[in-house]
């Protein structure tokens, strides 16, 4: 009798709460080995628990434990089926990592793009799905290529629009760069979820998912349904590389988002930014 295939392996950022947790769940069920990546010790053991999976903890604004995960996961993992770059969140006023940036870029997308380069030689081997979850607010983002931190006029919304469609630009060039060595990807928006999202923030956003507006969201499970259909479908029949969907459908975007000199200059930039500091 032939040997029945290993389950897929699907790491998700992000996964101690919300959609993530949600993904983890569902994929979990349609019998995939997921792996639980959260900043809270004790919620993420809780969603890990639960489905008798493997779980890290990382909290993404220090790039030192994307880099200890990075080398946790490439230790465990000879063979990684989908990566889901799920970590994110809109925060308040301007902060600063231990890392010199500004920290929305950094938790939303200088630290999934770390973490998706460090595990690059794993990710090509095993050719892997790169799912990255971006947003609707990508519409209201300006990219200067020499200001992503924003030193210049910050707002919280401005910051996480300008990285959600950092997000995009990631995706897109991440299929250019390396889809002729197997790697598929695609970015997200996974709809107005009722989660603890907004939760660290003064924007308005917040006031929305504490008011009584809050029964107009929808549920974690409906906006974890399109990185679930990315995770188990084929992409280039069921979807395409590269591309920003939207209930399973390619999604308007910012046009910046079609500007490949942009995104290959915030490769560039990104991948200075996060090198690790000269001895």
């Amino acid at each position: 009798m032939p040997e029945t295939p290993a389950p897929e392996t699907i790491i998700i950022t992000g996964a101690s709460d919300g959609i993530g947790a949600a993904a983890a769940r569902a994929l979990s069920a349609r019998g995939r080995t997921v792996v639980i990546v959260g900043r809270s010790p004790e919620k993420t053991a809780k969603v890990a628990d639960a489905l008798g999976a493997d779980h890290f903890v990382a909290d993404f604004s220090k790039l030192s434990e994307v880099r200890k995960l990075a080398a946790e996961l490439r230790e465990r993992y000879p063979r990684i089926d989908v990566l889901a770059n799920n970590a994110g969140g809109i925060f308040g006023d301007r902060t600063i990592t231990e890392d010199g940036h500004e920290l929305t870029l950094q938790v939303n997308h200088l630290a999934p793009f770390l973490l998706t380069t460090l595990l690059m030689d794993r990710l090509i081997l095993s050719k892997t799905r790169v799912i990255n979850t971006s947003s609707v607010a990508n519409l209201g983002g300006n990219i200067i290529i020499d200001d992503l931190d924003l030193a210049t006029r910050f707002s919280p919304g401005r910051a996480y629009s300008n990285a959600k469609l950092d997000n995009i630009l990631f995706t897109t060039e991440l299929a250019r760069r390396f889809g002729a060595e197997g790697i598929t990807t695609a970015s997200f928006h996974p709809g107005v979820v009722a989660s603890n999202f907004a939760s660290d923030s003064r924007s308005p956003l917040r006031v929305i998912y504490r008011s009584v507006l809050r029964h107009t969201l929808i549920s974690s499970e409906k906006g974890a349904d399109t990185l679930v259909w990315l995770a188990t479908t084929t992409p280039g029949s069921d979807w395409t590389s590269g591309e920003y969907y939207i209930k399973r459908k390619p999604g308007r975007t910012n046009r910046q988002a079609d500007d490949a000199q942009l995104a290959s200059a915030l490769w560039e930039r990104s991948a200075a930014m996060v090198a690790p500091p000269v001895e």
